[in-house]
């Protein structure tokens, strides 16, 4: 893609927590790369050196969380054309221009060639609960995963006879610290989600899924709130990374074929437990994984064509405003009931 036809020239913008490094212009004329602070007047100043510029510009940030958030919104707002790429998405674009180096000035410049070469997808911000909703999910998630860790060590501490009693006592205050963080944190999301009509009704809707609860419907709800209104659901499943991959060479290789996860990791991590769940408590599910494991798909490939096929049931059961129906999921043979797993393992 030639950018000088299309009356914008490239912008990359490589986000720290400190610093944003821009680099600006044509290929043939492009201005030195120039830092700024990662705060508002750092942000200020980067919005008055892209309107000075001779011709309109087209930003390209990676998607790095909370660090180039206020960033986006302040371009956004300002009108600047604005795209937040994958930084999967990026990678292989670093890749496939041979860029084999790792510098902060050398990712300003994959991101401005990524500008200059790629299709503008506009970033679309949602609204101020949901932005609220996935600081406090992805701060959740952390915590979640602090406590298995303190839990895991206390299992070891536990074992041993030669360690002190003031560790074990040490990481019980801990977990009661970070339980009592996870459930002020949760009443807060939920808050947040009362807050904002569509949220609620989507919240309700991830609700009547069997495998759903509180934690990973608020998860799963708020990395869905991220995404732009008017995808598809195959869309959906390339951003959570849900997509299969096949690898094919000539006549004689070829590859099994693997998710991409070339998506949002968080909203993979959200599906995980309720698929668990779903093909335990939910038959129609069950008889899909139990399908797959017939065709001869390991267990593992089958949880997650379970994610993936939820993912499409959420997308339908927002789509509709209908609650969970697994008949439209996967229909039930008339001759062959699933048995829950848990009656199995009776």
């Amino acid at each position: 893609m030639n950018n000088s036809f299309s009356g914008f020239d490239p912008c990359g913008i490589e986000v720290s927590a400190r610093a944003l490094l821009v680099t600006l212009g044509p290929e043939e004329r492009t201005a030195s790369p120039r830092e700024f602070p990662n705060t508002a007047e750092g942000h200020q100043a980067v919005l008055r050196w892209l309107k000075s510029w001779k011709r309109p510009v087209r930003v390209v940030m990676e998607s790095t969380g909370l660090y180039g958030l206020d960033l986006a919104l302040c371009l956004q707002r300002a009108g600047v054309a604005l795209m937040v790429a994958n930084p999967r998405a990026v990678r292989h674009f670093a890749q496939a221009m041979m860029k084999r180096s790792k510098t902060d000035r050398l990712d300003a410049e994959v991101l401005r060639q990524f500008a200059a070469r790629m299709p503008l997808v506009a970033w679309r911000p949602p609204s101020p609960p949901a932005f609220k909703l996935v600081a406090v999910a992805r701060r959740l998630e952390a915590l979640t995963q602090m406590l298995a860790a303190e839990k895991n060590r206390l299992h070891a501490a536990s074992l041993s006879e030669a360690l002190p009693v003031v560790i074990r006592r040490d990481i019980q205050r801990s977990i009661a610290t970070q339980q009592r963080a996870i459930e002020r944190l949760t009443r807060a999301a939920q808050q947040f989600v009362i807050s904002d009509p569509e949220l609620g009704r989507r919240y309700r809707l991830l609700l009547s899924i069997p495998g759903f609860a509180t934690t990973s419907a608020l998860h799963t709800l708020a990395e869905l709130a991220l995404l732009p209104p008017g995808m598809d659901v195959r869309q959906w499943v390339a951003y959570a990374g849900l997509d299969p991959r096949h690898h094919t060479s000539g006549s004689s290789v070829e590859k099994k074929p693997r998710i991409s996860k070339t998506g949002n990791k968080h909203l993979r991590r959200a599906l995980y437990m309720p698929a668990l769940v779903s093909i335990v408590h939910e038959p129609h599910l069950r008889a899909f994984y139990d399908h797959l494991l017939a065709r001869g798909k390991a267990k593992m490939q089958a949880l997650v064509a379970v994610m993936r096929k939820l993912l499409h049931a959420i997308f339908g059961i927002f789509k509709h405003d209908q609650s969970f129906d697994g008949t439209k999921v996967y229909p039930l043979s008339p001759t062959v009931v699933p048995v829950p797993l848990a009656q199995e393992v009776a």
